[in-house]
């Protein structure tokens, strides 16, 4: 195993080195159909439970998998997994599983599943594999969850709308209308409106960077001797 920390690994999953605002990988799925939170949970989820039994597995076998076939085998068992949701979402959340449609097959196409196949879970035991598979699929998710939010309350002016969708009939009451009387703002909900949410996550997320390297640099700077 390498020398990396379990709290690193939930650092990099979840902030440093974000899947979807740093790596920039998943895009299409999350332009796509994070029109409402629900939604975004809903994919989000999914390609949580992916990555962790993805890398789980990919630990499992990683001494028995030669060099030369190991991508073949990776994707093999990303299939089989996404595969299983698939089915399963098709049967327990088959409204839900409509309205995301192909999003929920093309998780395999994910590159962030298979990168990180091949970057941690081939080299590191199943434990820290299995989190940097949830801590990647958390951060994933929360901000597939912040885009979806951002897009429903200004294109609708609701927030949980359709929550009996991923939680049953009792969640038909969540909806909760934020600006009651409001038309919506048909750009918020368009892909032209996800690439713009999007880009002011990113830009929110850098802002917050560079405020605390410089915090840091200025943590670190000797302090001026006394005369």
């Amino acid at each position: 195993m390498s020398d990396i920390s379990y709290n690193e690994i939930s650092r990099n999953g979840l902030w440093n080195n974000n899947a979807a605002l740093v790596q920039l990988l998943g895009l299409c799925p999350m332009l796509a159909v994070t029109g409402t939170v629900i939604n975004g949970l809903g994919l989000g989820l999914a390609t949580m439970l992916t990555l962790i039994l993805s890398n789980a597995s990919v630990s499992a076998i990683r001494h028995w998998v030669r060099p030369e076939v190991r991508v073949p085998v990776f994707v093999i068992i990303i299939a089989s997994i996404v595969t299983a949701i698939q089915l399963s979402m098709n049967a327990w959340l088959h409204q839900l599983y409509t309205v995301l449609g192909i999003f929920i097959p093309l998780i395999v196409t994910n590159c962030s599943i298979l990168g990180r196949a091949e970057a941690f879970a081939s080299k590191n035991p199943i434990l820290p594999s299995a989190l940097d598979g949830m801590m990647m699929g958390a951060g994933f998710t929360a901000v597939l969850v912040t885009l979806g939010a951002l897009r429903e309350l200004i294109g609708k002016g609701t927030l949980l709308a359709d929550a009996q969708l991923l939680f049953g009939h009792a969640a038909s009451s969540w909806t909760m209308v934020v600006i009651p009387d409001y038309r919506g703002f048909l750009l918020a909900i368009l892909p032209p409106g996800a690439f713009i949410g999007l880009g002011l996550i990113i830009a929110v997320k850098n802002i917050i960077d560079k405020r605390r390297e410089a915090r840091r640099a200025v943590a670190t700077q000797p302090t001026a001797a006394t005369a």
